[in-house]
């Protein structure tokens, strides 16, 4: 059994996993509501994270340089920091939320990789000149890291306004204070029908808060993964900016999370508007990591889509 089978059954397993996980995590939301579930699923999304973590690793030791040279190995990567970072957040805050929220992102994106792209596109390939340097583990992985974790602050925010929708909601916590009386009280881990009714304030406070401090891990990664990148990017082509589209989206991804977490701790907006910026800023997200590499256009287009 060669390397890429072996690959491409990790994959299906995290896949039917994460699959599994997905189903169970939202009837038990719905409808059953018990930690014997929360249990299994948590167990389901550990596994699927060591799958993947095999496949990284596998390709590591036999193409001796970091997987990710090309858009299956940078897609299973991105997978992998979604389900660490949840089973991380998951476990801080015993909120059932969090599995329930990056599970369906995790499963469609390995449902891309194993279905829709080509097997020509998921072998390893020799590294591009620009592309060998010791600066490819520091500002791709960093980079990475902070995408999966903005996109599950920026999701986080997208379900405070579901649940808030068609109400005036005015959050009277404070961003720079973990309220520790709605974390006594647990409401994340007891959704149910009848939180609607007597605690949905305190569940879009936790959700608001959790979210703010999920953004502020993810943005300081992402700065430190672009002044890395300018590193690189000089040493490869001469010049720390060049304007590229990718260093152009990344640059508007920053400043998009830049504003929202300047909102929040002066408090210039409260309630829904900040969580309208944040939830802008998945889509924002996607766009400076797959977008502008589908254009096949710029210094970035290599090792993604041909």
């Amino acid at each position: 059994m060669n390397i890429n089978t072996i690959d491409n059954n990790l994959n299906n397993l995290s896949f039917i996993l994460l699959l599994i996980t997905f189903i169970l995590q939202w009837l038990n939301l719905a409808i059953t509501n018990t930690k014997k579930i929360q249990v299994i699923t948590k167990s389901f999304i550990i596994i699927a994270n060591i799958c993947l973590s095999f496949i990284l690793i596998s390709r590591w030791i036999n193409n001796r340089y970091f997987p990710l040279s090309n858009l299956y190995e940078s897609l299973i990567f991105l997978t992998w920091c979604i389900t660490f970072i949840s089973i991380i957040l998951e476990q801080k805050s015993k909120s059932k939320l969090i599995g329930a929220i990056t599970a369906p992102i995790a499963l469609l994106i390995i449902a891309f990789t194993s279905f829709s792209i080509p097997s020509n596109m998921k072998i390893s390939t020799s590294l591009v000149p620009a592309l060998q340097s010791n600066w490819l583990v520091m500002h791709v992985t960093i980079i990475m890291f902070s995408y999966a974790t903005l996109m599950i602050g920026s999701l986080l925010s997208f379900l405070f306004l579901i649940i808030s929708s068609g109400q005036d909601i005015k959050i009277q916590g404070n961003s720079n204070t973990w309220n520790k009386k709605i974390l006594m009280k647990n409401t994340l881990n007891t959704i149910s029908p009848s939180i609607y009714k007597y605690d949905r304030i305190n569940l879009l406070e936790s959700l608001d808060n959790l979210s703010y401090r999920v953004i502020g891990l993810g943005f300081p990664l992402l700065t430190i993964g672009i002044i890395a990148g300018s590193v690189w990017a000089n040493e490869a082509w001469g010049s720390y900016w060049s304007w590229d589209p990718k260093e152009t989206w990344a640059l508007i991804t920053w400043l998009i999370f830049a504003i929202y977490l300047h909102s929040r701790l002066n408090q210039s907006w409260k309630g829904k508007n900040p969580a309208i910026l944040a939830s802008l800023g998945f889509v924002i997200v996607w766009i400076c990591y797959l977008g502008v590499n589908f254009l096949g256009k710029g210094l970035h287009s290599y090792g993604w889509v041909s």
